[in-house]
């Protein structure tokens, strides 16, 4: 069997492969499995998921296949992603469930997993129900079969959890804000939750068919919502995806901000209140190498994973840190949550703003981004593009050229079937030719 679980999870098609409801089926038996390998108590699992049609499949087939195995299911319906982990370690559950792909289109879907601690699991811990998936279980007997239930208050528990991150004495009265949901999971709790704390919202993608989630909205299409930020005034725009554990924010004027100026904003602030543990950010390769360079005149230091927030939460349950994240907008703050949160990111940006009375321009603003091109090349499922001997010729001669004031990353994408080639040099020319020229190596390994 070819490996289930990529960057976060498992995920792919609906319906084919290996998002099928019956491989969902032997992946809830064989989860519900390793969790209740003591086969006594009593164990339970909570399960959200996000807007797509898939979900309700997906969701019936885990279920069936949890409570073969004796686990007890809670429903949560539509909730983010990160109100999972939080609601898996605040209900006692042994296991919380997600079922997201992001900022995929609407036809994918995939299944996360977090442990009773409210934390994504390990890569060992994957490979274990992998080889459990592959070797299959045995079902429980007929006397200790699971419940399920729905939990009616799953987004209203979030949605306090959420506000009691945000300072206790402030509020947002005054501030315009537009909210892009994604037409995803956070279409009703992230409106709800500025409402609340007094913002005058403006709604973007808060209405989910079950088939236009992140279409054409959310932090991956941010334009519609920069439009509504410019069309009414608005002081911010906060840009989520489909399952809302990564933000995208806007300025006034509707320009991108990206999760690199937001972290470095964060560092900073964290570092002169002495919060930032470590003075140190955790951020991926993806990163820009201007962040590298404002921490360093800020005395900090940015440490560096594989792409992905879980390897980012790794690094910094490892070493005891407590900020990180993406360039794509995953922020994790473990003062507050156990993985990427939009929501609660967005709310400490508005904090910002009330707390230091500059615009959102400026505070996205904290350096100049040495200039960087990503190009994305896709390839067939049983093709690796990466093993050509001319592909790899190309690599060396651009890492080469680039060589001393800029950096070269090649890797193959954990969600999409995509080439990622990225590169950063103070001369754009310099770097576009070669992006190019190892784009076109792997273009002509995949067509051959």
């Amino acid at each position: 069997m070819t490996k289930l679980f990529g960057t976060d999870g498992v995920r792919g098609t609906a319906n084919i492969h290996p998002m099928t409801a019956e491989m969902a089926l032997r992946i809830g038996a064989a989860v519900g499995r390793y969790f209740r390998r003591d086969n006594t108590g009593v164990h339970r699992v909570v399960i959200g998921k996000d807007t797509r049609l898939s979900g309700y499949m997906f969701e019936n087939a885990l279920t069936a296949g949890l409570t073969s195995t004796g686990m007890n299911v809670l429903l949560l319906g539509p909730v983010p992603t990160p109100a999972v982990g939080l609601l898996t370690r605040s209900m006692r559950a042994d296991l919380g469930v997600m079922i997201s792909a992001s900022h995929n289109p609407a036809q994918d879907n995939g299944i996360k997993f977090f442990g009773p601690d409210g934390y994504k699991l390990s890569d060992q811990a994957e490979a274990d129900i992998e080889a459990l998936v592959a070797n299959g279980v045995e079902p429980t007997p007929a006397v200790e079969i699971g419940r399920a239930k729905r939990i009616d208050d799953g987004r209203y528990r979030y949605i306090e959890r959420v506000k009691s991150s945000f300072p206790r004495q402030m509020r947002l009265d005054g501030l315009k804000v537009v909210v892009d949901c994604a037409n995803g999971a956070a279409y009703k709790v992230a409106p709800e939750t500025l409402w609340e704390l007094g913002a005058e919202v403006i709604p973007v993608g808060v209405s989910p068919t079950g088939h236009n989630i992140n279409e054409g909205c959310g932090s991956t299409h941010p334009q519609s919502a920069a439009e509504t930020v410019v069309a009414h005034g608005a002081h911010v725009g906060i840009c989520l995806d489909g399952d809302a554990d990564r933000v995208i924010l806007l300025d006034e004027n509707g320009k991108v901000g990206d999760g690199d100026q937001f972290m470095a904003l964060m560092a900073a602030r964290w570092a002169s209140e002495d919060r930032l543990k470590g003075r140190a950010l955790v951020a991926t390769v993806m990163s820009n190498l201007g962040l590298d360079h404002f921490l360093q005149r800020q005395g900090l230091r940015l440490e560096r994973t594989s792409v992905g927030d879980r390897h980012v939460v790794e690094r910094m349950r490892q070493g005891g840190f407590n900020l990180g994240g993406e360039q794509s907008g995953h922020i994790v703050m473990t003062d507050y949550s156990t993985t990427g949160d939009g929501l609660m990111a967005g709310l400490q940006f508005l904090a910002e703003m009330v707390r230091s009375g500059e615009p959102s321009s400026v505070l996205l603003n904290q350096f100049e981004p040495v200039p960087q091109l990503l190009k994305n090349v896709a390839f067939g499922a049983d093709q690796a593009p990466l093993d050509n001997p001319h592909v790899q010729a190309a690599i060396a001669q651009a890492e080469a050229d680039l060589s001393g004031k800029g950096r070269l990353l090649i890797r193959a994408s954990g969600t999409e079937p995509l080439i990622r080639v990225m590169a950063e040099h103070e001369d754009a020319g310099l770097m576009e030719g070669a992006v190019d020229s190892v784009v076109a190596a792997v273009e002509q390994a995949v067509s051959a």
